[in-house]
């Protein structure tokens, strides 16, 4: 059978091996070849391939339920469920999803973005089961790394305390650290607590006692320590926790033997209650160049699959943003020793990495727990250090709570740098930097701030810096700069709360805040040849809003555009147009940024086309709303 023929997990059932090795063999290449050409998560998807075929031979999926943690991991997943012809398409504009998505497939049974949910999803599937009358396994596949998430470890708690919820999770460890515990005397052990004997004595033990003439009845106190020392030498040490929290642990099984996969599953679906079987993988697998580097191809631009190397662009690009960010930072913290970057489990995505290298004393790796990093954060900011937590924006939503509690109404000095603002791409809606504005701006002491290019934003890092009269936030987008001279050093910092003038014109005020700046300017240019002249301002800060510099303005021009990467409700254009009635301002205002609906995967010039976010688009935009009469007028005289 050849993997395009895979049209429904179920077909899996009955082949032998052989024939699950030859399809394993399929999927790396698919996903190989995929990911090569248009770029994706590469290492994950690889190192899961049998553990993915091991467990879905062992199921019915017409019925059974299998939730995967964050969906990277999925690939193999999505091309044994229907979606091997159109793979090609991964993460491009209508195409497959980079992550697992309902509404795509009916196999697709919890989508996330976020890691260390998965528990918790299987868990509420598995109760709401149990509710209805309903018998279907429920299955979560969780990665180590997402096991250090705070989410990952409530619901184990919980799912403890059910022993007769039937529940399976998967953890699939391919932490290169956990190695040593993989061998012949631990899967020596774990055949012997599978095998029919050894449930047999254990299932019985105390009722055998008993049995044993004067001596049963005298041992029963002594019974419950016996059998927990007989069942702590058949499992591993790192098995010892999750017994304890009411899980019967399996493993460590090698996650890339099926036979043995396929075994141990058979063997998990039969216990009753949580059970967690432990799969050692290897991230990558089957790809050397990825093996040798797990963490640089966990995801991947296109590359040449001979080399590994990145395909090189057409063109010479500016730095990233993050790599700018990255650098300001490190040479601020080599003059200023209370500086401490902390990340949660991104220190490649958002640039620390370049810290820790060069000063691993004053870098924190938390894992993925950005609710502890921000807590971290603001007792580090009590004790007088300047704790600079840089978490991408739609990641720093899981700490909204602690962001409120422990740092806004404590007026902490921490600064927020929020990478990944505003639209990513490919990732889709679970990854989109959309809300910050809207759901920051509205916490009392908290400082926002958005740079229009690379060289504001090395300012804007010294500004955030040197304030220590409360939070600050800083975001900024994901990719490339516009290529404007840097400095080294010698930065200077802003003035809180006050923006720029750009451009004056008399006919409409256009405020553009962060990535809109540029943007701006040239929505400026296609007015004014249009015998339209805008006033352009860089905002800057969205809170506090300089009020001195825009409500003026404002009164006198009489029309004003404000411009956001970010969602409408609640975001940049809702402060200014607030302020405007704050004031008694009453004017005309356009609020032109991300409307309310959800941006699915596309590039972000797709994105952004789709949403009318383009400049000319723009331009438009303005124009149907305040200048209908006078461009139809021009049309009409150009006609003639």
């Amino acid at each position: 059978m050849h993997l395009s023929e895979i049209t429904h997990p179920n077909q899996l059932h009955g082949l032998s091996i052989r024939q699950l090795q030859q399809i394993a063999r399929q999927i790396r290449d698919k996903h190989l070849q995929t990911v090569a050409t248009s770029g994706g998560h590469l290492g994950p998807g690889l190192g899961v391939v049998e553990l993915t075929l091991g467990l879905y031979q062992t199921l019915d999926l017409d019925r059974d339920k299998v939730i995967w943690d964050v969906g990277h991991q999925a690939y193999p997943h999505k091309l044994l469920t229907g979606r091997y012809n159109d793979f090609h398409t991964l993460r491009q504009k209508d195409g497959v999803a980079g992550y697992l998505k309902r509404c795509e497939s009916k196999f697709d049974h919890f989508g996330a973005g976020h890691a260390s949910t998965s528990i918790s999803a299987a868990l509420g599937m598995a109760l709401a089961g149990e509710l209805k009358g309903e018998k279907f396994k429920s299955v979560a596949v969780i990665g180590d790394g997402a096991l250090t998430g705070g989410m990952a470890l409530e619901a184990i708690n919980h799912a403890g305390h059910l022993p007769k919820t039937k529940l399976l999770v998967v953890l699939n460890d391919n932490e290169m650290s956990i190695s040593p515990n993989v061998g012949a005397i631990p899967r020596y052990l774990n055949k012997m607590r599978l095998s029919a004997p050894v449930q047999f004595i254990k299932d019985n033990f105390e009722e055998q006692f008993k049995q044993i003439p004067f001596v049963g009845e005298s041992l029963s106190p002594e019974l419950g320590r016996i059998k927990e020392g007989m069942k702590r030498l058949a499992v591993p040490k790192v098995g010892a926790v999750f017994e304890e929290l009411g899980f019967t642990y399996i493993g460590p099984v090698d996650g890339h033997n099926l036979e043995e996969l396929i075994a141990t599953f058979k063997q998990a679906h039969e216990m009753t209650g949580p059970v967690l079987v432990h799969v050692i993988t290897v991230k990558g697998k089957g790809y050397e160049i990825a093996e040798l580097d797990q963490v640089g191809y966990h995801a991947q631009s296109p590359f040449n699959l001979t080399t590994g190397k990145a395909i090189p662009s057409s063109k010479p690009k500016p730095p990233a943003y993050a790599k700018v960010f990255s650098h300001t930072l490190v040479k601020l913290a080599e003059q200023n020793p209370k500086i401490v970057g902390i990340t949660a489990a991104m220190a490649t995505g958002t640039g620390l990495d370049k810290l820790q290298a060069k000063l691993p004393n004053q870098y924190i790796d938390v894992g993925i727990a950005e609710q502890h990093a921000v807590t971290l954060a603001a007792a580090m900011a009590s004790e007088g250090m300047r704790p600079v937590a840089a978490i991408y924006s739609t990641f720093l939503q899981r700490a909204y709570d602690q962001i409120i509690h422990d740092v806004c109404i404590q007026n902490l000095p921490v600064f927020f740098c929020l990478d990944r603002a505003g639209i990513v791409g490919a990732d889709g809606p679970t990854h989109q930097g959309m809300y910050d504005i809207a759901y920051l701006r509205c916490i009392p002491n908290m400082v926002m701030m958005a740079p229009k290019d690379e060289a504001e934003l090395q300012r804007m890092v010294v500004t955030g810096v040197n304030h220590t009269s409360g939070p600050i936030a800083m975001r900024y987008p994901r990719g490339n700069g516009y290529g404007v001279p840097l400095m080294e050093e010698g930065w200077e910092p802003l003035e809180i709360g006050k923006g720029e003038i750009l451009r004056n014109g008399d006919d409409v005020l256009i405020i553009g805040y962060g990535t809109m700046v540029y943007p701006s300017m040239q929505v400026a240019e296609i007015l004014s040849e249009h015998g339209i002249e805008a006033t352009v301002i860089n905002a800057r800060f969205v809170k506090p809003l300089d009020t001195e510099l825009i409500l003026p303005l404002a009164k006198q021009i009489g029309r004003v555009v404000t411009l956001e990467e970010g969602c409408v409700m609640g975001g940049f254009g809702s402060a200014v147009a607030e302020a405007l009635l704050d004031a008694d301002v009453v004017v005309p205002i356009k609020r032109i940024g991300v409307p309310d609906e959800l941006v699915d995967h596309a590039t972000p010039d797709e994105s952004k086309a789709e949403l009318g976010l383009t400049s000319r688009q723009i331009a438009e935009t303005v124009m149907t709303a305040f200048f209908q009469k006078q461009t139809s007028s021009q049309v009409l005289s150009a006609e003639c």
